[in-house]
């Protein structure tokens, strides 16, 4: 099998030479290397939130904040509990380890996010419920019209009780998701300007 290549390595291939880069740029894609090894791992549970802070602690600001980005750039409103719960204890570790914190203003937006995404998932569980309570009592509800082979039109059952809700609750969220969407990305912004706050 053939060695998968690092982003390091390919950046020196396609210089020609080591000598090519600045130290600067040599030191930026060593970083970048090592974020992204270090969320690799984290992101497929081979490393906990105290382990990500002790291989992080005494790095750069500038890493700190590139690594609290890419777990921010993650976040999503439909995403997990836990995997959302994750990445909020990992964001709040590496802000106690910039000199200037704002652990408590982070909190309170990924709270935000957090309680956001849970009425969400309740306005999800409470619409689907409804819809199926109104299909069952209303069978009428999943009724069409149909052409039969002879030219007439019938009503006929279209689909099942559990079709019929998730083309309603697809078209219902499509109508509400987008406010959700909106707040949720609201947050998001503020606290990315939050965290690149480094002086």
């Amino acid at each position: 099998m053939e060695k998968v290549k690092s982003a390091l390595e390919i950046a020196l291939e396609k210089a020609g030479r080591i000598g090519a880069l600045s130290e600067e740029e040599k030191e930026r894609m060593q970083d970048e290397e090592k974020m992204t090894s270090l969320l690799r791992e984290f992101y497929q549970g081979k490393l906990g939130t105290d382990m990500l802070w002790q291989r992080l602690k005494g790095n750069k600001p500038s890493l700190l904040v590139k690594t609290q980005m890419n777990l921010i750039g993650t976040l999503s409103l439909g995403m997990s509990e836990e995997e959302f719960h994750a990445r909020k204890q990992a964001i709040l570790a590496i802000e106690t380890l910039k000199e200037k914190q704002n652990t408590a203003v982070a909190e309170s937006s990924l709270n935000s996010l957090e309680s956001l995404q849970r009425e969400y998932e309740g306005m999800k569980e409470k619409v689907t419920e409804d819809l199926k309570s109104q299909m069952e009592k209303h069978p009428q509800m999943r009724m069409q019209p149909v052409r039969t082979p002879d030219g007439k039109t019938v009503m006929q059952m279209s689909v099942s009780v559990d079709e019929a809700v998730s083309s309603r609750l697809a078209e219902y969220l499509s109508e509400h998701e987008e406010r959700y969407g909106r707040e949720f990305t609201s947050v998001i912004e503020e606290l990315k300007d939050l965290v690149q706050q480094v002086s």
